[in-house]
C-alpha cells in the first residue's frame, strides 16, 4: 500500500472513532498515520500538524492534558508558520488549546485564544459560519464559567441561531449549544428555562449519536443536576445511573467524566440521606482524581 493511501485509511479511522469518543480505539490509528507522515513529508508539514492536533483532542479526551497541550502547542506552532497567521486551520488549533485550558480553569490563558478564533473566523468564513457559531459558544462557556452571564448569553444565542439556520435544527452542534446554554440557566436557579433546553438537547443526541454515546450521558448528568436541585430526587437518581453507565462502558471505569457523575450522585445520596451510598461513591471518586492528578504529574505538566 503506498504511504497517501495508508494515512488516508489511518486518518478516516481514527477521526471516526474519535468523533464517537472511541479514544483508546482512536490512538493508534492516528499515532501510526503521524509515524508515517513524518517520514514522507517531514515534521514541518500541514499535514502533519492536522494529525498531531487530532491525537491532541484524544488524549484530551482521555483526560490526558498535559500530553494533550504539548501536541496542541505544537500543531499550532507548524500551522502558524506553514499556513499563515490568519488561516481557518489556526483558528480551530486556537479554539481547542483554550478549550484545554478552560478545562483546566485557566481562563486568563484561554480568553485572548478564544477571541483570536473568533476573529480569524469571522473574516475568513464570515460572522454566519458554523465555525464561528463554534467559537461564540466555547466563549460563552468560558463567561459562564466566570459566573458573567450577562455576557455568555448573547454569544449563545447568536451561536444557536447560527447553527440553526446553518445546519438544522436536529445537528449535534445545535444540542451542544443548547445544552450549554440551558447550564447557564440552570446555573441562575431559571429552571423552568432550562430544562425544556436539555429535554431537546438530549433528543437530538439519543436521535443522532445513538443512546450511548458519551455526549447523550452529559445531557443525563446535567439534567438529573437540575432535578436534584429541584429536589426531584427519584428523577435525577435515574439519570444519574444512566449517565454513569455510558461513560463507564465506552470511555472506562477510571475516566475524570465518571468520577464527575460520581461525585454528583453522592451529593444526590447524601440529600436522600443515604449517606454510606454516598461515601462508597465518593471514595471511588477521589481516587479516579488521585490517579488523574498523579498523571498529569508525572507527565511535568506546566501552563
Amino acid at each position: 500500500m503506498e504511504f497517501p493511501a495508508a494515512t488516508q485509511l489511518l486518518n478516516r479511522a481514527g477521526g471516526y472513532l474519535m468523533t464517537r469518543a472511541q479514544y483508546d480505539q482512536a490512538l493508534p490509528f492516528l499515532q501510526h498515520s503521524l509515524s508515517i507522515l513524518e517520514q514522507m513529508l517531514g515534521s514541518q508539514h500541514s499535514d502533519v500538524a492536522a494529525v498531531v492536533h487530532n491525537l491532541a483532542t484524544v488524549y484530551r479526551g482521555q483526560g490526558k492534558h498535559a500530553q494533550a497541550l504539548s501536541l496542541y502547542q505544537r500543531a499550532l506552532a507548524i500551522r502558524e508558520q506553514v499556513l499563515g497567521l490568519q488561516h481557518p486551520d489556526v483558528a480551530v488549533t486556537l479554539n481547542n488549546l483554550a478549550t484545554l485550558y478552560t478545562n483546566e480553569e485557566h481562563y486568563a490563558l484561554a480568553l485572548p485564544l478564544y477571541q483570536r478564533a473568533l476573529a480569524i473566523r469571522e473574516q475568513a468564513l464570515g460572522p454566519q459560519h458554523p465555525d464561528v457559531a463554534h467559537s461564540l459558544n466555547d466563549l460563552a462557556t468560558l463567561y459562564r464559567n466566570q459566573k458573567q452571564f450577562d455576557r455568555a448569553e448573547p454569544l449563545y444565542r447568536r451561536a444557536l441561531a447560527i447553527n440553526e439556520y446553518a445546519l438544522g435544527l436536529k445537528h449535534p452542534y445545535v444540542a451542544t449549544i443548547l445544552n450549554n446554554l440551558a447550564t447557564l440557566y440552570r446555573n441562575q436557579k431559571q429552571f423552568d428555562r432550562a430544562e425544556p433546553l436539555y429535554r431537546r438537547a438530549l433528543m437530538i443526541r439519543e436521535e443522532v449519536l445513538g443512546k450511548q454515546h458519551p455526549d447523550v450521558a452529559t445531557v443525563l448528568k446535567n439534567l438529573a443536576i437540575l432535578y436534584r436541585r429541584q429536589e426531584k430526587y427519584l428523577e435525577a437518581e435515574v439519570l444519574f445511573q444512566r449517565a454513569l453507565a455510558i461513560y463507564e462502558k465506552v470511555l472506562g471505569h477510571e475516566h475524570h467524566y465518571v468520577a464527575t457523575v460520581l461525585r454528583n450522585y453522592a451529593t444526590l445520596l447524601r440529600g436522600m440521606g443515604r449517606k454510606e451510598e454516598a461515601v462508597e461513591l465518593e471514595v471511588r471518586a477521589k481516587a479516579i482524581w488521585r490517579e488523574m492528578e498523579h498523571i498529569q504529574d508525572t507527565s511535568n505538566y506546566k501552563s
